[in-house]
């Protein structure tokens, strides 16, 4: 993988961490065109589930966002799944960077 800039590192330090922080399957962090970041973690309620990066979708969305331009998602997973992407390409074209746990990105789709 080619190293990352800076902003695209922050955000999937931002996924990383709060993947850590509350211990879900899945952390997520979007950047939008205005440079704000969001990020989200796994929702696994019985009423309501999310996966990390519809999560972060809906924070951005929901706080004014319009377009993204990055999107993060820390994951054991060996794909982002198709749910996620979809979320995140309703907003944008942009990378989506999929990080193993210790947050060396693995892929983008």
């Amino acid at each position: 993988m080619p190293e990352l800039d800076a902003e695209d590192q922050k955000i999937v330090t931002l996924a990383r961490a709060v993947r850590a922080r509350t211990g879900a399957a899945e952390g997520a962090a979007v950047r939008d065109t205005d440079g704000r970041t969001y990020a989200a973690a796994t929702v696994a309620l019985p009423s309501l589930r999310l996966t990390a990066l519809q999560a972060a979708v809906a924070a951005a969305v929901s706080s004014g966002a319009e377009a993204l331009e990055a999107a993060s998602v820390v994951t054991e997973a060996d794909k982002v799944d198709a749910d996620s992407l979809a979320a995140v390409r309703d907003l944008t074209t942009g990378p989506v960077f999929r990080a193993d746990t210790s947050g060396t990105v693995v892929d983008t789709a």
